[in-house]
């Protein structure tokens, strides 16, 4: 990538909707990032994997989410991605201790059309202090 197209994605809106670019944004936690698997909240958290997924960044959501609850791959080979269009928190309470949840609905588009998903996230921060993503209930009605 060259030192043009570098700024110019660095200096691009976050996918997460929170109005910052990407670099002050979640792009700061991504692989790569300078401040790499550190979000300090689960909603930071949260965004900051809408944003992986957003962008493609496998490496990302591996690394932030709870090793016992992990897939061994995000995406299957030659399978459709999402396109992933908005992103609203309805609701991110303060952590309770080591634990803390997010309700959001994303919405995304297929071949197949636009959809909304819903979700409550349930996080956990580690000994090392680091948040990652354990689960989600899905409401497949939205």
């Amino acid at each position: 990538m060259t030192k043009k197209k570098k700024n110019a994605a660095a200096a691009a809106l976050c996918p997460c909707g929170s109005g910052l670019c990407l670099a002050e944004c979640c792009g700061r936690y991504l692989t790569g990032g300078a401040e790499h698997l550190g979000a300090p909240t689960p909603e930071a958290l949260m965004r900051s994997r809408y944003t992986a997924f957003a962008l493609g960044d496998e490496a990302y959501l591996l690394d932030t989410w709870e090793k016992a609850h992990r897939p061994e791959a995000i995406w299957a080979r030659g399978e459709a991605r999402v396109k992933w269009l908005s992103l609203k928190v309805l609701e991110a309470p303060a952590p309770e201790g080591n634990t803390g949840r997010v309700r959001f609905v994303a919405t995304g588009r297929t071949s197949a059309g636009a959809f909304k998903q819903s979700e409550n996230s349930r996080f956990l921060r580690g000994a090392d202090g680091r948040w990652r993503y354990v689960s989600g209930e899905v409401d497949e009605q939205s």
